[in-house]
């Protein structure tokens, strides 16, 4: 009897039939011509409408499904375009919920692969694009015997006009085929996408330009609808579901709860049909952005074009389409096979991958962990940084058990035959590797603290101490794999007599070691600009009345303190670290000016890479403000106690910008 626990469960059928019965989804929807066309174009706009707020995440049964006329498949047989539309909606659904299902991703939106026994299937539907395609013909006869300029001097092949009004024949032509053209290549769209080892991508690019149009036109043929509706609500049209105005026929959102136990007793406000427009709109370019990736052999490339992907805020079909991409059958992209993609990411010769030791337990291990990898960062960014925290612990244990394994065999190197010596070289090259990655995944984890806000000013301090921590730790990995790797090739080059230390004459810092240097000064700058500033009282922080500054740095850094992540970092070295900064100090080495000429320094090796250039502006201009905010606190900051400091993330996401204003 509470209002709250009602909530939904107020129905105003208690069956389909019953709707039925009482005229709710009649068949045909008008003996008017001009009606019946305008309210199946209705049901199409409400339908895309109730499909994108399924997308974000609410229940099927009490979105697209509470359309009667998707519940009782055989009542539309009658009706070739209704028909067409709602087979091809009801095959587009299971498609959808084949992809989430498979990619696992639906455990942060549990509700969306639930299909409460839906008829999901209607009988035909296998045939919804022929069905589909027969109709689109039909309406495209119509549409040419429309552009004639007498209605007598039609074609003869021409079909019977959808309505009477022969002015207004050729507007709602055209709005009929952008709306079913849209559903053909959208469906085509989730079929082509899911063709193993992305054999599909480019076809399915055809059909996302085609979408993109068709959605144009839908877009466009709202004025004409709106102009042409009889019983508009002109009020609040923004939040319509349809182009015209109008409510539809044939919907009822509360008919599922009675119908399907398992649905949570809710009510869902659908998304208007403009933004449903958008949504969709925004689905196809992420969709379009999946297409046209090269599909990159290097984990570090895919690494990398994931975190972009990610930076769109894509859904979860876009998302969960990604994992389909990269995770097929337990190999990279459906054809590479784990071993040889871990070989050629640690910078191995092509020789190593086919060693006969692929199947040893620990390498069978990581090749899990870096599927596993895969999948998390193809979730959204809250459930991505839980996932992170905890596959850590996993990362470092593969790593001590490897490097135990390392250690155990290295005793027994003097009796082990040339064979066996060369697993040993592989096996070091992979151990650097492993931890290389454990450190990247840290700082994919504190960085996404930045994003999902989760840190308060009073902590940026102690969160850009760790970060530079673990930057350090990257860069270190880094720099000895790129050694590792120079050595390898350079020793078959060489001859015998040559000495290692000829091979590392030539050796350059690689590029990746100075942009992350980059990160580490700004890092560093920061952490020593927000602690000399709360050592001089610049900045005033009042003790938090729930927990001690301690308490704060293990509740953030928890998991990667269990994981040992660095080694032996604790909360009294970062107090020690700050303990002693002064703005004074600050200037004198100034680690922003020492971010901008490593920037403008490493410029010229990413000149090919529009990224990785964006980034280092990005450091720059953080890095000249930072730096100018600085110096201006160092001349009036102790003079002038009405000095405001306060930190923005408006140049950068994660490195924040010091504005110097009075109060």
């Amino acid at each position: 009897m509470d209002p709250k626990m009602d909530s939904g469960m107020i129905c105003k059928y208690y069956s389909v039939d019953e709707a039925i019965e009482n005229g709710a989804a009649p068949i045909p929807l008008s003996f008017d011509g001009t009606v019946d066309v305008q309210c199946t174009i209705d049901i199409m706009d409400h339908l895309l409408s109730c499909e994108a707020t399924w997308h974000k995440g609410h229940s099927l049964a009490q979105t697209v499904f509470s359309c009667i006329y998707l519940l009782r498949p055989d009542r539309t047989s009658s009706h070739a375009l209704l028909h067409s539309y709602c087979s091809v909606i009801r095959a587009t659904c299971k498609a959808v919920i084949a992809v989430v299902s498979d990619a696992r991703t639906h455990e942060e939106e549990d509700l969306f692969i639930m299909a409460y026994g839906l008829p999901l299937s209607g009988d035909g539907d296998e045939k919804c694009l022929s069905m589909l395609n027969a109709v689109e013909e039909t309406i495209c006869r119509q549409l040419r015997a429309c552009k004639s300029s007498l209605p007598k001097s039609r074609a003869p092949e021409a079909a019977e006009p959808f309505q009477s009004n022969f002015d207004l024949e050729e507007d709602y032509c055209r709005a009929l085929l952008c709306r079913l053209r849209f559903r053909k290549h959208f469906y085509h769209v989730l079929t082509c996408m899911r063709r193993p080892q992305g054999r599909g991508l480019e076809l399915a690019r055809k059909h996302i330009a085609s979408c993109l149009l068709e959605l144009d036109l839908i877009r466009n043929s709202s004025t004409f609808l709106s102009n042409n509706s009889f019983g508009m609500n002109k009020d609040g049209l923004e939040d319509m579901t349809t182009a015209s105005g109008r409510q539809p026929l044939g919907f009822d959102s509360s008919l599922n709860c009675r119908l399907s136990a398992p649905t949570p007793p809710r009510a869902i406000k659908l998304l208007s049909w403009k933004k449903a427009v958008d949504y969709f709109v925004k689905l196809l370019h992420d969709l379009d952005n999946i297409c046209s990736y090269s599909l990159d052999p290097l984990l570090e490339g895919v690494f990398r074009f994931v975190v972009q992907f990610q930076k769109t805020q894509p859904d979860l079909v876009a998302r969960s389409l990604l994992q389909f991409l990269l995770v097929q059958d337990g190999k990279l992209y459906g054809r590479d096979p784990l071993y040889a993609v871990i070989t050629k990411a640690a910078g191995l010769p092509e020789s190593a991958k086919n060693h006969e030791n692929q199947k040893n337990q620990y390498i069978v291990q990581l090749g899990q962990l870096v599927i596993n990898l895969l999948k998390v960062l193809c979730t959204n960014s809250a459930w991505q940084r839980r996932k992170l925290g905890k596959i850590l612990q996993d990362w470092r244990v593969i790593y001590m058990q490897m490097e135990m394994a390392f250690k155990r065999d290295f005793s027994e190197i003097l009796s082990i035959s040339n064979g066996e010596n060369a697993w040993m070289k592989i096996f070091q090259h992979i151990l650097i590797w492993v931890e290389e990655q454990t450190y990247w995944i840290s700082t994919r984890f504190l960085v996404l603290g930045f994003e999902l806000e989760l840190y308060s000013p009073s902590q940026y301090c102690m969160v850009y101490w760790y970060l530079s921590v673990v930057l350090i730790k990257l860069v270190e990995k880094i720099h000895l794999r790129a050694l590792m790797s120079n050595e390898t090739g350079k020793r078959k080059g060489k001859k015998k007599g040559a000495s290692s230390k000829d091979i590392g004459k030539d050796f350059r810092i690689p590029p990746a070691v100075s942009f992350l240097q980059c990160q580490i000064c700004l890092a560093e700058g920061l952490l020593m600009m927000l602690a000399a500033l709360r050592n001089e009282h610049i900045i005033v922080q009042s003790p938090s009345p729930f927990n001690s500054e301690y308490e704060r740095f293990f509740q953030h850094f928890e998991l990667l303190q269990k994981a040992c992540i660095p080694d032996n970092i604790t909360f009294d070295s970062y107090e020690q670290s700050t303990r002693l900064a002064r703005i004074s100090n600050l200037v004198t080495y100034n680690c922003f000016k020492d971010a901008q000429k490593i920037a403008k320094e490493v410029k010229s090796s990413f000149s090919n890479d529009p990224e990785k250039l964006a980034e280092l502006r990005r450091i720059e201009l953080v890095a000249e403000h930072n730096s100018v905010a600085l110096n201006l606190i160092h001349k009036v900051g102790a003079l002038d106690p009405s000095l405001k400091i306060s930190f923005e993330f408006n140049h950068h996401p994660y490195f924040g910008t010091a504005l110097v204003k009075r109060s």
